[in-house]
């Protein structure tokens, strides 16, 4: 009779049956001592090198939503409004508030991560995070990113929202990509939209302006304007084209200024196999005509 009885499963049970009991006893002593604890400090962590949001500006929020935290007992403190309210802050991309058993109030904040600053056609100027949503400038905070202006329609209602034109979107593409790439983030310092709604990427080295067209097929594009720029550009110089156009993804076509004999400029259009097909050819001249470089203002 006693053979047929599973003492190791009987065993096992009472082992999982005390161990829920104690569990049971010590949430129950943790939430004996949290009843009694006392708020004995605020400890609040912004890492990041962006100061969209200061330490003052969290301590304001705490006061205006919970008043003076040191000092009153924890289960009188409203962590989860806390926590919403600061959320609520369009520089705040996530926030979490806590308690320990030792009394600490623990506030978590990851700032939004600008990626790309746009100036749309009205003037609405704004930044978009690296999540793709659109946050507003700061007065007290100036972010290092990308500017983008021109015939940009996007527009900004003044609170954290997601892009909806196309265009914006392929802006936050291109930025991110630029972001990304060191030699790219080092090299192109703001894009401009034109009347043809193509993109056009600013240089810091070089006059010329790159036209990108969309941000379909980027990274085949800018392979192909990185492969132009190691074969092209050391035999001809950076200032020789006044527009490197790279919107198509099997050809690379070049607009330069030439002086004749009589000093007068002539405008010639030169059209590149790229070296990502497998072989070069010789340069197509093509009588062309040229638009104005619009450049943005750095001093935004």
């Amino acid at each position: 009779m006693f053979k047929r009885i599973n003492w190791h499963l009987i065993l096992r049970s009472v082992c999982w049956l005390f161990s829920f009991v104690g569990i049971v006893i010590l949430m129950g002593f943790i939430n004996l001592r949290k009843q009694d604890q006392v708020c004995k400090d605020v400890k609040i962590l912004i890492p990041g090198a962006d100061n969209f949001v200061e330490k003052d500006e969290i301590d304001v929020i705490l006061k205006e939503s919970q008043g003076t935290l040191v000092g009153r007992k924890l289960t009188e403190i409203n962590l989860e409004e806390i926590e919403q309210n600061i959320k609520d802050n369009p520089y705040i991309g996530f926030a979490k508030v806590y308690a320990d058993m030792d009394g600490l109030v623990h506030v978590e904040i990851r700032q939004r991560r600008p990626v790309l600053r746009i100036i749309n056609l009205n003037d609405q100027d704004f930044y978009v995070d690296e999540d793709g949503l659109k946050i507003p400038v700061s007065p007290n905070f100036t972010a290092n990113v990308l500017a983008a202006n021109g015939k940009i329609l996007e527009y900004f209602s003044g609170k954290v929202d997601t892009l909806i034109t196309k265009l914006a979107k392929d802006l936050y593409v291109t930025a991110m990509f630029v972001k990304k790439d060191s030699l790219w983030d080092a090299q192109i310092e703001q894009m401009f939209v034109n009347e043809k709604n193509d993109i056009e990427l600013i240089p810091r080295v070089g006059n010329q302006r790159i036209v990108l067209g969309t941000a379909d097929s980027l990274e085949i594009k800018m392979n192909n304007l990185l492969a132009f720029y190691k074969q092209a550009m050391p035999k001809v110089g950076w200032d020789t084209y006044k527009t490197i156009n790279i919107k198509y993804t099997n050809q690379i076509i070049c607009e330069k200024n030439k002086t004749d004999s009589l000093g007068r400029s002539q405008k010639t259009i030169e059209q590149v196999d790229t070296a990502l097909n497998g072989h070069t050819t010789d340069i197509n001249k093509i009588p062309g005509k040229i638009n104005s470089n619009n450049k943005l203002n750095k001093s935004i």
